[in-house]
């Protein structure tokens, strides 16, 4: 597997392309948060009310700026809990919440945030694939959606997970239809989205079959009794053999 992989600082396709800081993966976040379902302005319209008096009619395009800025407001777990369940400490997490909260006072961000926000990174390519698989990895509730603890959570296995939880966690990313397993199709979806992420500014310069070639080889070697998908148990073995794949999860360990 290692032959195929690209050079020293490039993305390989069976590891995650280095996540965004999280002080840049939180900019931007507020203005495109989810918006409002159902909601109302949240003025309270004052003066007379009698049929004899009644209220003037309002400004459709101020009504339209206030509904605007309400936002749905999403209170996260106890810190406490959060503690529990991840591998930060209060006081780390009270930092996030606080620059999460900052730039997204809805505590919510939607998929069409999140692309942009990845495509930042990547100005070369095209991120939007990738980051579309990669939110629903992050949207664990599948409903459309990043609360702050899908967030912290997902952060706390990529930063201070156990080499299983990282490559469990991988493994959902590529198990696109969450069936348990990842045939040659889904493999094929991620890489190719990966290389499509990178764009065409690579070194050595990628050939047009690059992606494939490389699913045929990560596919051959993790599919060990050949029945056409690969297990989880597959996978995590697989992966641990590979010296490569074994460094590049070594790489979130010192990013906080």
């Amino acid at each position: 597997m290692s032959e195929v992989l690209p050079r020293a600082g490039q993305t390989t396709p069976m590891s995650q392309p280095s996540q965004p800081p999280l002080s840049q993966l939180k900019k931007g976040c507020c203005h495109l948060c989810l918006p409002p379902k159902g909601s109302s302005s949240p003025h309270t319209l004052t003066g007379p009310t009698s049929q004899d008096s009644p209220l003037p009619p309002r400004d459709p395009d101020k009504i339209e700026d206030e509904l605007e800025m309400t936002t749905v407001c999403h209170r996260p777990e106890g810190l406490e809990q959060l503690e529990a369940q991840t591998n930060f400490t209060k006081r780390e997490l009270q930092v996030l919440y606080r620059g999460f909260k900052n730039e997204c006072p809805s505590g919510v961000v939607n998929e069409e945030t999140f692309k942009q926000i990845y495509a930042q990174f990547f100005p070369h390519g095209d991120a939007s694939m990738y980051a579309h698989y990669l939110f629903n990895a992050f949207d664990t509730a599948q409903n459309g959606s990043v609360k702050f603890e899908d967030f912290v959570m997902a952060l706390s296995i990529l930063l201070r997970g156990t080499v299983h939880e990282k490559l469990r966690w991988t493994f959902n990313l590529y198990d696109i239809n969450k069936d348990g397993y990842i045939n040659k199709e889904e493999m094929m979806d991620i890489v190719k989205a990966i290389y499509d992420m990178m764009g065409k500014y690579t070194y050595p310069v990628l050939k047009e079959d690059a992606p494939r070639q490389h699913v045929e080889v990560f596919f051959q070697k993790m599919d060990k009794n050949k029945d056409g998908v690969v297990t989880l148990d597959e996978f995590i073995e697989s992966c641990q053999e590979d010296d490569n794949i074994m460094r590049s999860l070594q790489l979130f360990e010192n990013v906080m």
